[in-house]
């Protein structure tokens, strides 16, 4: 393979509309994980226990999967654009008051906890109605390139944030972490002002409606390409996400202080570092045809892994298990969308989005509950490693149950029905 089909296809930021959409994300992916630390840590710090930190992944589960399956159907019923205004700015306000409430050391873990499901509901809404409104500023045959891009920009953002939260938490505190978030979203309004005007195709706006969630659930029901690759991801995301245990496993496993420090960042740094990584190396990923077999495969790699970050006790380690994982969650990141925007049309797009943007987010906030209860009642370990293997052989089995999943070709022309 030349060097040159390794490196990122870049074309898509030829295109002005998406550099712009692409840029505001990669403003904010660096203060958004500022706020993805701090706001565990502070629960961990105010409750000194594992399973309220889980608590935070139900919190944040519900307006995702409220919010977020209407807010895909609402994407596809008006301009796309305004409604990343609304969403945008819904998320700001909502960090600006996770600052104030830090600042004014109020230490009310219920406060925390009511500003993170507000901020969750317009985050449900933004992310598949941005999705859907990249599908209008690209040509489809960059598609797959773009959406690598925004996945790599993502993941240096949730590389970098969280090494800087780890070394900012004992120098500046952790009210800091969420008001460099709270600029970041305030300066990217303007990125997404400057975007053009992206109404339904069919020229029809109106209220999205429940009869209009439905319908989406109605569509993917006859989509089972679509379907056994949701459900993959459910497997490896809610047994496999093992990041409500990072706060206790920082200080209690690898030896950092109790106010924070250099393994929490590495902790939480480590899968969006070997996403990024392999972000930066993607350009074999469209020279295979074979996407569903990459999926599985990149799932399967993503367990093992996780299996054995739960199994050491040695920080390093640790980081280049999760690293592993993070780089297979990539390739099957990559695969998963590219299956997506192949199977949905553009009037479903949003919902298409809403769905997976419900199994992407909710999965890990599932995983949240889970690892951290079992973590409290078993120990770190159990909950990391059992949920690693929990993924191998909860995806052969699916296999077992989906096999035409395995046999799925971009460049087939088959059904994506069967």
């Amino acid at each position: 393979m030349a060097l040159r089909d390794l490196v990122m296809d870049v074309r898509p930021l030829r295109v002005r509309p998406f550099r712009r959409l692409w840029l505001s994300t990669a403003v904010t992916s660096i203060g958004a994980q500022l706020t993805a630390v701090a706001v565990p840590k502070q629960v961990f710090d105010l409750t000194g226990s594992s399973g309220f930190v889980g608590l935070t992944g139900a919190v944040a589960l519900v307006p995702l999967l409220v919010f977020g399956l209407w807010g895909g159907a609402i994407a596809d019923m008006m301009d796309r654009r305004r409604l990343l205004l609304i969403t945008n700015t819904g998320v700001a306000v909502s960090s600006i008051l996770l600052w104030a409430q830090a600042a004014l050391a109020l230490d009310s873990v219920w406060v925390v906890l009511v500003l993170l499901g507000v901020q969750q509901s317009f985050f449900a809404v933004n992310m598949p109605t941005r999705s859907a409104a990249i599908a209008r500023l690209v040509p489809a045959e960059l598609m797959p390139s773009a959406m690598a891009l925004g996945a790599t920009v993502f993941t240096f953002g949730a590389v970098l944030g969280p090494l800087f939260a780890g070394a900012l938490l004992p120098v500046l505190g952790l009210s800091t972490l969420y008001l460099v978030d709270s600029v970041a979203l305030v300066l990217t309004l303007w990125a997404v002002w400057r975007l053009p005007p992206i109404p339904p195709l069919s020229g029809e706006i109106r209220r999205a409606g429940l009869r209009d969630v439905a319908d989406g659930f109605r569509y993917l029901a006859g989509r089972k390409v679509l379907l056994a690759s949701f459900l993959v991801d459910i497997i490896a995301m809610v047994a496999g996400m093992p990041r409500a245990l990072f706060p206790e496993m920082a200080e209690r496993t690898f030896g950092d202080p109790p106010g924070g420090g250099v393994a929490l960042g590495w902790l939480y740094a480590a899968i969006p570092l070997g996403a990024f990584l392999c972000g930066l190396s993607s350009g074999w990923l469209s020279k295979i045809n074979r996407h569903g077999v990459g999926v599985v495969i990149a799932v399967l790699v993503w367990g093992a892994a996780v299996a054995g970050f739960g199994l050491t006790s040695t920080l390093w380690l640790a980081v280049v298990f999760l690293a592993i994982a993070g780089g297979a969650d990539m390739v099957s990141a990559v695969y998963r969308s590219s299956i997506l925007q192949a199977a949905a049309d553009d009037d479903m797009r949003g919902r298409m989005q809403g769905v997976f943007t419900v199994v992407v987010a909710g999965g890990p906030r599932i995983a949240d509950i889970t690892h951290g209860w079992t973590a409290a009642g078993a120990g770190t370990a159990v909950a990391a490693a059992g949920g690693g293997f929990m993924v191998i052989v909860l995806t052969v089995l699916a296999l077992i149950w989906l096999p035409s999943f395995w046999r799925y070709r971009a460049d087939s022309q088959q059904d994506h029905n069967i």
